[in-house]
């Protein structure tokens, strides 16, 4: 059941060497807003690396209708993450990594911005379906906040927590949740669940709460269905 994210957050886990992995994401806004309305599609491709490295490219695009207009923002991500220590017997394993944003147009109104992060992961062996826990942290560079000094790239704090839970009920299917802290760009809670498909597939299905998204004014705005299915090869 094993995956190199939950939802946003990241696992422990790497690709093997030679093996490789490709996702669609699909989320819509939901409930929608009156006068805003958003939906996000990503393309996730990664590929394992000798000795517990992986790398990865993301595709997110983000449409948004506001006021009888529409807005489409594309992005690639280039990422990276290494396990640098990984003990079964324990069932604990360490992992680090960094994911760069970097949109592909509209750069008159935003910037780049990069996500570094560590992650520690820890299974409770309990039969066959023992829950694994994760925590970590990360932080934002080359994040401009401040807009006389160009396009802002990045909104909200530039550091924080991040946790994930994957909770096995049967052979094929998790009960799964990930989030990171702050009310910024990565900020989201995600509970949902994990199916495994055959031929190595995998089906995540989630609703995302952004952490700006509780007040009564916002609480329309920031909050994703999150669909997903991805295939290891």
């Amino acid at each position: 059941m094993a995956q190199t994210t939950i939802f946003y957050t990241p696992t422990t886990d790497t690709l093997a060497k030679g093996k490789f992995y490709a996702e669609f994401d699909y989320l819509p806004q939901a409930p929608r807003a009156e006068h805003f309305q958003a939906d996000i599609y990503e393309v996730r491709l990664i590929a394992g690396a000798l000795g517990n490295l992986e790398f990865g490219l993301n595709f997110p695009i983000f449409n948004l209708k506001a006021s009888g207009d529409s807005s489409n923002y594309a992005y690639i991500q280039p990422d990276a993450k290494y396990r640098f220590y990984n003990n079964d017997k324990r069932g604990v394993a360490i992992a680090a990594g960094i994911l760069w944003n970097a949109p592909l147009n509209s750069r008159n109104i935003q910037d780049d911005w990069g996500l570094l992060y560590g992650t520690v992961s820890k299974k409770i062996k309990a039969g066959d379906y023992g829950p694994r826990f994760h925590a970590g942290v990360y932080g934002i560079v080359s994040a401009n906040q401040d807009p006389q000094k160009g396009p802002v790239s990045f909104f909200g704090p530039r550091a924080g927590a991040s946790l994930g839970y994957e909770q096995p009920v049967q052979k094929k299917i998790s009960i799964v949740a990930d989030w990171f802290s702050g009310k910024n760009n990565v900020g989201y809670f995600t509970p949902g669940v994990l199916i495994t498909l055959p031929k190595n597939g995998a089906l995540s299905l989630g609703y995302s709460f952004g952490n700006d998204s509780w007040a009564n004014s916002n609480a329309a705005k920031n909050r994703y269905v999150f669909l997903s299915c991805g295939i290891t090869f």
